[in-house]
C-alpha cells in the first residue's frame, strides 16, 4: 500500500471509529430506554438490566456500521478536498483507484465484521436476552415482596404486599382480579406467605375477605380463614420462551425443524430473515461506493453545491429505506426477495458507474436550490427574530 493510501486509510479509520462509537451510543441509548421496565416492573437488579442492555449491541451493529462508514468516507474526502489534497493527488498523476483502494478495503473489513455479527453473534445474543427477560418475569417471589407497590402479574391481575414480616411472612396482601368476564374480584388478607410445593408456588392468604362485584352492581363478601391463590400458571407462562425467526441461528434458518409451530404458520418469515442476513452485510460496501461517487473527486471551492456529507447521507438513507421496505414485504410476497438483493446490487452498479466515468453523484439541481433557499430563509428568519427580541429587551430595559 502506498504512502498516500495509508494516509487515507488512517484518516478514514479514525473518523469511522469515532462516528461508530457515537452512533452506537445514541442508538443503544434509545433501545435501552425501552427496557427500563425490566427494573421498574419486575424488581430486577441493575446488573440484570445492564446485562440485557449489553446484549442489544449486536442487534444494532449491522445497521449502524454502514452509516458510520458513509459519514467517515464523505467527511474525510470532503476535508481533503477543502485542504486541496485531492487536487494535489490528481495533479501528481495518481489514478482515482489510489483514493478508492484504502476506502474499499476498510469497507470490506466492515462488511465482514457486520456479516459475522449478524449471522454469528446476534442470534445467540437475542436468545440469551429472551432467557434473561423470561427469567425476570418468572421470578414472582421477588416481584411480590416489593413492599407498598402494585405489581402486574397478568392481564387483569394486580397484587400488592403491604409489608414483609419475619419468617418470610407477608402482611397486608391485596389482590385485584378482573380476568373473569362479568365480575371483579378483590382479595384482602391480613397476612400470608408463599408456599413452594415442588414446581408449584401458592400464595397462602390468612384472615381475609373476598369482594365479588358483577356488572349489574351486585356485591358479595366472603370471609375466609385461609385461602390458596395458585401462582404456578403464571410461573409456567413466564418461563415459556418464544423464539422468533430473527432469534434463530443462521444454521437453523437454513434447515428449520418441521415441528416448529411458528415455521408451520408462516414459513415465509424464515426465508425473509435469511435473505436479509445474507444481504445486510453488503451495505457497508454500497455506502462506501456512494460516498466515493459523491466526494471522491477534486472540486473547486467556488463551485456551489450541497455539502458532500449531506448528499451522501441522503442517498444512503434512501437506499437503506428501500432495503428495509423490501425485507418487510418479503415474508408475505416472495417476489420481494429479488428486491432485497437487488437494491444493494443496483445501488453499487450506479455508484460504480459514476466512479468509473469520473462523474460526481449529486442531488438534482432543483433539490440543491430548494435546500439552499430553505437554509437561507431559515437564517434570515432567525436573524430577524434575534433582532426583534434584542430590541424588545432594550426597550424594556430603558423603560
Amino acid at each position: 500500500m502506498k504512502v498516500v493510501e495509508r494516509y487515507i486509510m488512517r484518516r478514514t479509520s479514525a473518523v469511522f471509529l469515532a462516528a461508530l462509537t457515537w452512533t452506537l451510543a445514541i442508538v443503544w441509548t434509545t433501545q435501552v430506554l425501552a427496557k427500563i421496565d425490566l427494573v421498574t416492573d419486575s424488581g430486577q437488579s441493575a446488573l440484570t438490566f445492564f446485562e440485557v442492555a449489553a446484549l442489544i449491541i449486536p442487534t444494532i451493529i449491522p445497521i449502524v456500521v454502514p452509516f458510520a462508514l458513509v459519514v467517515a468516507v464523505a467527511q474525510t474526502l470532503s476535508v481533503m478536498n477543502t485542504d486541496s489534497e485531492l487536487a494535489v493527488i490528481n495533479a501528481a498523476g495518481a489514478s482515482r483507484w489510489t483514493i478508492a483502494r484504502p476506502i474499499l478495503l476498510l469497507a470490506l473489513a466492515a462488511s465482514v465484521f457486520s456479516f459475522v455479527v449478524d449471522n454469528g453473534v446476534d442470534p445467540y445474543a437475542r436468545q440469551k436476552n429472551r432467557q434473561l427477560v423470561a427469567a425476570s418475569r418468572a421470578d414472582l417471589v421477588s416481584l411480590i415482596i416489593q413492599e407498598g407497590t402494585f405489581r402486574k402479574i397478568d392481564d387483569g391481575l394486580f397484587l400488592q404486599v403491604g409489608e414483609r414480616l419475619p419468617d418470610n411472612k407477608l402482611g397486608g396482601i391485596f389482590v385485584a382480579d378482573s380476568r373473569e368476564e362479568g365480575a371483579n374480584l378483590i382479595y384482602y388478607a391480613k397476612s400470608g406467605s408463599i408456599v413452594e410445593k415442588g414446581d408449584e408456588k401458592v400464595l397462602m392468604m390468612n384472615d381475609g375477605v373476598i369482594h365479588r362485584k358483577t356488572l349489574t352492581g351486585d356485591l358479595s363478601v366472603i370471609r375466609f380463614t385461609s385461602y390458596a391463590f395458585d401462582l404456578s400458571a403464571f410461573m409456567s407462562a413466564a418461563n415459556e420462551i418464544t423464539l422468533l425467526p430473527k432469534d434463530r441461528t443462521t444454521q437453523y434458518l437454513l434447515n428449520p425443524s418441521p415441528n416448529d409451530k411458528m415455521f408451520q404458520r408462516n414459513p415465509g418469515e424464515y426465508s425473509a430473515e435469511l435473505e436479509q442476513r445474507f444481504s445486510e452485510w453488503s451495505y457497508s460496501l454500497v455506502f462506501a461506493l456512494i460516498a466515493l461517487a459523491v466526494a471522491g473527486d477534486a472540486r473547486s471551492h467556488r463551485e456551489a453545491r450541497i455539502h458532500p456529507l449531506i448528499t451522501a447521507i441522503v442517498i444512503a438513507l434512501f437506499v437503506r429505506w428501500l432495503g428495509f421496505f423490501a425485507a418487510g414485504k418479503a415474508d408475505k410476497v416472495p417476489q420481494y426477495a429479488y428486491m432485497v438483493f437487488g437494491v444493494p446490487i443496483v445501488a453499487s452498479a450506479i455508484a460504480g458507474w459514476f466512479i468509473l466515468s469520473s462523474r460526481t453523484m449529486e442531488l438534482p439541481v432543483a433539490w440543491a436550490d430548494w435546500m439552499t433557499n430553505l437554509a437561507s430563509r431559515a437564517g434570515e428568519t432567525w436573524t430577524a427574530l434575534k433582532l426583534r427580541f434584542s430590541r424588545r429587551a432594550t426597550g424594556q430595559g430603558a423603560g
